[in-house]
């Protein structure tokens, strides 16, 4: 189910945020829409992340195909194509599969879980499924978490948003800029 504009708001008044800041996450992470027309949830298969998470596990990511098990970032195919990516990661390594992935409307990287207060990977993942209700609650979490993120939304500082929610290559993409022009569209 698509989240209303009441389910924006809910999520903007927990925060002290605006609306349009939410909105505007939610466009520049998945184009406003956190499931696939097959059901499943939007993701991003990180090779790049299954590969640290292999070798902390003491499991030889060297032996994984470059494809979906890379010290690089890229791969990425799209679509229903993710999930192909991550079954296949899953045959090596279930858990470590899971938390190497971007989840629904706002791309929540599954290794997340844990500090985001879900009892177990799988409950998390259960709420990606579930529906874009569940990814915005896990959203709201992620924003409680990090108070320098939610800081850097209050004062509209677009770039110190995207390096605490992307990290120090946000530039790359542009994902700071990405974030003002979808905030000024809703705002």
């Amino acid at each position: 189910m698509a989240l209303s504009d009441a389910d924006y708001h809910e999520a903007a008044v927990t925060l002290g945020l605006e609306t349009a800041v939410i909105k505007a996450f939610a466009t520049v992470e998945s184009n406003g829409a956190g499931m696939l027309p097959t059901g499943e949830p939007k993701i991003l298969f990180e090779r790049h992340v299954f590969y640290k998470r292999l070798k902390a596990k003491g499991i030889n990511p060297d032996l994984a195909p470059p494809d979906i098990c890379s010290p690089a970032t890229g791969g990425y195919v799209g679509g229903q194509a993710e999930h192909k990516r991550l079954a296949r990661a899953v045959a090596i390594d279930r858990d470590a599969a899971l938390e190497s992935a971007s989840w629904g409307s706002f791309q929540i990287m599954g290794y997340h879980w844990k500090a985001l207060g879900y009892p177990s990977l799988q409950s998390f993942i259960n709420d990606m499924y579930a529906g874009e209700r569940g990814q915005i609650k896990a959203f709201v979490k992620f924003i409680q978490i990090n108070p320098n993120i939610l800081s850097a939304l209050k004062r509209k500082d677009w770039a110190a948003a995207a390096r605490g929610y992307n990290g120090v290559d946000f530039a790359k993409n542009r994902y700071d800029q990405k974030l003002k022009q979808a905030y000024e569209a809703y705002a």
